[in-house]
Parts: structure tokens; sequence; C-alpha cells
């Protein structure tokens, strides 16, 4: 049997899928926001972590240090704080959020500076 002519893969009726992933138009969100970053010379490489219940963008300044920030989509927390958290490179919370835009804002704030430096 073939897949669908989309590629779309359909699950049995009331299966919850076996990972979180990003959409399209999120990934395509935040890697455009990586490769500005990039460009301003303030991240150099990145990270996806795809699990049961989450999936996480981290992008480095080197690949050798911890996330200089962490990107996580909960869709658990759809209904409550917002499934979108942005965590600092210490762990900390910079920002919850329902939308993926309002919650990228700091680091577009940071780039901005960056640029005018």
């Amino acid at each position: 049997m073939s897949a669908p002519a989309g590629g779309t893969i359909l699950s049995f009726p009331g299966a919850r899928p076996s990972q979180v992933g990003f959409a399209r138009e999120e990934l395509m969100r935040i890697l455009d926001l990586y490769g500005r970053m990039v460009a301003a010379g303030q991240w150099r490489d990145y990270a996806m972590n795809f699990e049961r219940d989450a999936a996480s963008f981290a992008a480095f300044r080197r690949a050798a240090e911890r996330p200089q920030a962490r990107l996580e989509k909960r869709p658990a927390l759809r209904n409550k704080q917002g499934m979108w958290t942005l965590f600092g490179e210490h762990g900390q919370v910079l920002k919850r959020g329902h939308d993926l835009a309002g919650v990228l804002a700091p680091l577009e704030r940071r780039l901005v500076k960056a640029i005018d430096d």
C-alpha cells in the first residue's frame, strides 16, 4: 500500500501521534530567525529534538556550549499557559504564550540590538 499523494501520515482515530513536531510555517519562522541570528554573528549551530510530549529547537553560540536559547512546543499546555515556551541560556523561562511570534519577540529584540551595535 502506498502513502497518500500529499505525503500526510494519518493515525487511527483517537490515537495520539508518536511524537510532537513543528508545522511547516512554525519551522520556517524559527529557521528564518536562526538565519538572521547567524548573519549577525550571534548563533552558529542548532539542534532539534522531537519527543512524545514536546518538540524543541535549541540555538548555540558554539556547538560545545549549552544552548543560548531553547524554544519548546508542548501541545498539552495549549489550553493553559500556551504551548510555546522560550528558555534562556541558564534554563530560565523568558516567555510563554499561545502565539509563536509573541514568544520569539525577545529574540527579535536581541537581534535588532546586535545589528545596531
